[in-house]
């Protein structure tokens, strides 16, 4: 780990071990801590936004003991220095990433201020409202938003990351493995392909290198089989998750999908471990139909906002782009469309890669072969 992640680190645990204040008021720093926070470059000072409303959802709705919530963030090994665990960058919105050192939950800084304020002020409330009516929701389970309350060089240099959000892990179990099974677990963060992406669409993708196209979107080579329950449920699920971000102006949204042998978890004494609180059978573990892969899955980066400033700018340079091109329309970005026709392209997405058994047992969509004629027919 360099010295900016270790810095970084450094900053989410101070703020995860530091005692809550006992009212707001205490929150406020003083004059002389304002000031030194400010000329902070990498080790910013962070704090707990409304502690109480996420551990109330870590506790008393999701279920997540605080006790095993905070020695997530522990080394398991007494006496040697605890540090987040870096994975790099996953995203393609420039976020770091670091797991708690059991890999229970999944750091992820907010660099872009319209994400992070977009979630504090328009979201929240929303989201916490439809996880106590759905308590087993696919929205990942966001149990803590770090922030600077103060203005710091680091975070308008970009050097540090101001905000933070701490969610489950749903890869959670994956480093128990045997490091050649690890390599079998796939991942898929999935989106309706068919919008418009400049560095994919333009020039044939020639003007963008393939190290960025390969992270703009990825597609599922094969079918989530399940039964014709199971996808009832799931498509109920997600349309009632989709249906709060709809409201709430959100596009962009994505499946996070996780898929590993069955063969894996079956196997003598090779229990895999799964994440903790209360279950759901997407969180825990689906055994797909054909007893072939077990699914994990939930929804991801519900954090743009159809009406914020970078949306309207990138609608305007879309149309420009369209007109430009004498009449032929590439459509909208998935970050310019319209909230309720994202939401319709992404159900129909989900209703496409899960398959599941026609009335005569076969998979839906099959066609029988025609039976062999008769020996001697003409």
């Amino acid at each position: 780990m360099g010295r900016r992640q270790r810095l970084i680190s450094t900053s989410i645990l101070r703020a995860i071990f530091k005692p809550n204040p006992a009212k707001d008021s205490d929150k406020r720093p003083s004059l002389l801590a304002r000031i030194f926070a400010f000329f902070q470059v990498f080790n910013l000072t962070l704090s707990r936004y409304r502690a109480a409303l996420f551990k109330k959802l870590r506790n008393e709705i999701w279920q997540i003991e605080e006790e095993e919530y905070t020695e997530s963030f522990r080394s398991p090994s007494k006496g040697k220095r605890t540090d987040l665990v870096a994975v790099g960058d996953l995203g393609y919105s420039g976020s770091t990433f670091f797991t708690t050192p059991n890999s229970k939950f999944l750091i992820k800084s907010l660099p872009r201020h319209f994400e992070q304020s977009f979630f504090r002020t328009r979201l929240l409330y929303p989201y916490v409202e439809h996880m106590e009516l759905n308590p087993t929701s696919l929205l990942v389970r966001i149990t803590d938003l770090l922030y600077s309350p103060t203005p710091t060089i680091g975070a308008a240099l970009g050097s540090a990351p101001g905000h933070h959000i701490i969610m489950e892990n749903i890869l959670y179990g994956k480093s128990s493995c045997a490091k050649d099974d690890q390599k079998k677990w796939e991942t898929y963060d999935l989106k309706p392909n068919d919008y418009f992406y400049p560095e994919r669409d333009i020039a044939g993708g020639r003007l963008a290198p393939e190290s960025v196209k390969e992270r703009l979107i990825d597609e599922f080579p094969d079918k989530v089989r399940v039964t014709i329950d199971q996808k009832e449920e799931l498509v109920a699920q997600i349309s009632r998750d989709t249906k709060i971000l709809q409201d709430s102006n959100a596009v962009d949204y994505s499946l996070f999908l996780v898929r590993y042998p069955a063969s894996m978890a079956s196997a003598e004494n090779s229990k895999i471990p799964v994440p903790p609180g209360r279950g759901s059978s997407w969180r825990t573990g689906l055994v797909s139909r054909d007893n072939k892969w077990i699914y994990r899955a939930v929804l991801l980066d519900f954090f743009w906002a159809k009406d914020a400033l970078q949306a309207q700018a990138l609608t305007g340079l879309v149309n420009s782009f369209n007109f430009l091109k004498f009449g032929k329309d590439h459509g909208p970005m998935s970050i310019t469309t319209t909230t309720d026709e994202y939401r319709s392209r992404f159900l129909s997405m989900v209703e496409t890669i899960v398959e599941v058994p026609d009335s005569t047992g076969r998979p839906a969509g099959e066609v029988r072969s025609p039976p062999p004629e008769s020996a001697g027919q003409a």
